[in-house]
């Protein structure tokens, strides 16, 4: 452990996790998360964001333990979804899927707070994953708590229903460039709070219900929308986990990801098969964490792939993107 120049206290540890089950560039990327940027010199593999991490006095020494958790629910390592096992049954119904595996390993569903996936979910429609990232931003910077400064940069934690109630939130949002998704911010927040005594515990619940008992419910609140049709054409053509495979499909789409080159297996094979994160704590202790998550390479710097840095304009996200196939794919 070292001490860097911004005083805060940095260490790496191994969640041991192969580049076919998790990749960071594409996982991050692909217009399901919003709040991670790019760190260090390698633009591809190694990325950064802020959340703060909620501990009592009795949890602050085993900090690493937390966060080592938390990151396992965020990107959805459970075991029971063998990634490599899922593409190759994918590969096996679909041959446009099958093309395109190779080239696109390792994306998973974020299992991320939702709260924040539904209202990334409504500044997404008719949008592109970089207006995307600007919204959600400055959703953050006006409506968020502060969570971390670095380097003079200001950091915010996604903001609580409770901030996006006041009457004034539509106008100030229209005036930040969010458009007719302004109305639909403050409706939707304005129906979880005085629909639900916690509208962050209910969206929680959804968890723990069918498909169709979710789809339903999230089809309540204004700037959600979503078809069946859709949703049972991926069910039938992939089955369990059809939302998953359906991610790999949509990202194949992206512009980002156009010149992605076809021999991108062969050298995926010199990657380090880890997955390293990062964690930089304020020396005195305080709640806030930074985490920083990293995939160590072994590539010459011949061999390292660039991915297009072109802005991408991603298609409507279907619902099948934002809710399951069944309960155990969950995307909150």
């Amino acid at each position: 452990m070292t001490t860097s120049m911004n005083k805060h206290m940095s260490t790496w540890r191994s969640l041991r996790i192969p580049p076919e089950e998790l990749r960071l560039d594409t996982t991050l990327k692909c217009g399901q998360a919003f709040r991670w940027k790019v760190s260090g010199e390698n633009s591809d593999i190694e990325y950064q964001s802020y959340f703060p991490i909620k501990k009592s006095s009795d949890e602050v020494n085993h900090e690493f333990e937390l966060i080592d958790k938390f990151l396992m629910d965020y990107f959805n390592l459970s075991p029971m979804i063998n990634l490599r096992e899922c593409y190759d049954r994918w590969s096996m119904a679909d041959k446009h899927f099958a093309k395109i595996a190779c080239q696109f390993k390792g994306i998973r569903i974020l299992r991320q707070d939702p709260v924040e996936n539904l209202f990334c979910f409504i500044c997404s429609t008719n949008n592109n994953i970089n207006r995307i990232s600007q919204m959600i931003e400055k959703l953050c910077s006006r409506y968020g708590n502060l969570v971390y400064t670095l380097n003079g940069h200001e950091y915010y934690d996604f903001p609580t229903l409770d901030k996006l109630v006041s009457s004034n939130v539509e106008s100030e949002l229209r005036q930040l460039g969010f458009g007719y998704r302004a109305k639909y911010i403050a409706q939707t927040a304005k129906y979880l709070t005085e629909n639900y005594s916690d509208g962050e515990k209910w969206l929680y619940s959804l968890r723990n219900v069918d498909y169709k008992e979710a789809h339903s419910s999230l089809l309540k609140l204004s700037g959600v929308s979503g078809t069946e049709e859709i949703g049972d054409h991926f069910r039938n053509l992939f089955g369990d986990f059809s939302g998953w495979a359906h991610s790999v499909l949509f990202t194949a789409d992206l512009k980002a990801f156009q010149d992605r080159p076809s021999s991108f297996t062969t050298i995926d094979t010199k990657i380090d098969t880890t997955i390293d994160i990062k964690i930089d704590t304020t020396i005195d202790a305080k709640l806030d964490a930074t985490i920083d998550a990293k995939i160590d390479s072994t590539l010459s710097e011949s061999d390292k792939i660039i991915v297009s840095k072109k802005k991408s304009r991603s298609k409507n996200i279907q619902k099948e993107s934002i809710l399951p196939s069944n309960k155990k794919t969950r995307r909150f």
